[in-house]
């Protein structure tokens, strides 16, 4: 059985999978639907994603406006990144705050990201193969993001600035206060 584990903004969940390995290698669920709605709720995932990238390649901070917002649960299948989630629920007591982990291949974790936060990640190792899960269509018209190095946020990359490798895309976004988005933080 997997452990959940809440992130320090509690939104945010942690899946680190039960592995057993032996001298063949290993075997563990990155998904379990059944352990997954039980502690985080159900979620109908409905699109899937895989991302090749090589050291420095920063993708995000992404996500999608309502009513094309999405829920994400993310991982490695090769590789290390450092996985980031901010919170843009206005309203929201961590509102502007993210969550930094560091995923891989190696630690097999998973990271569930909800509704009303943006997305990225940045791979801190020679090449990484991310794999996401989505619970709402990819619509282009809908698509927002953030700069990924805001003050605001005070996100640690963890490597030099002048080693991230940016899209042309993601070079254009604009600060979290000069950013329109349209969640409201629902308390719970």
């Amino acid at each position: 059985m997997a452990k959940f584990i809440k992130a320090e903004i509690p939104d945010v969940v942690v899946i680190e999978p039960q592995v057993f390995g032996d001298e063949r290698g290993y075997f563990f669920e990155p998904y379990n639907k059944s352990e997954f709605e039980e502690y985080v709720g159900p979620v109908d995932f409905v699109q899937e994603g895989q991302s090749k990238s090589s050291y420095g390649v920063l993708r995000g901070l992404h996500f999608q406006m309502d009513p094309y917002a999405q829920a994400k649960y993310v991982g490695v299948m090769r590789g290390r990144v450092l996985d980031v989630a901010v919170d843009i629920r206005k309203g929201s007591p961590t509102y502007g705050r993210h969550v930094a982990l560091e995923i891989s291949d190696e630690n097999k974790l998973r990271i569930f990201i909800p509704r009303g936060f943006a997305h990225g990640f940045l791979t801190l190792s020679e090449e990484a193969i991310f794999y996401y899960k989505y619970d709402n269509y990819y619509q282009p018209e809908a698509e927002s993001g953030i700069r990924f190095d805001d003050p605001d946020l005070s996100i640690d990359w963890r490597i030099p600035k002048e080693d991230i490798i940016l899209s042309d895309k993601d070079k254009r976004w604009k600060f979290l206060a000069e950013t329109a988005n349209n969640f409201v933080y629902a308390q719970q």
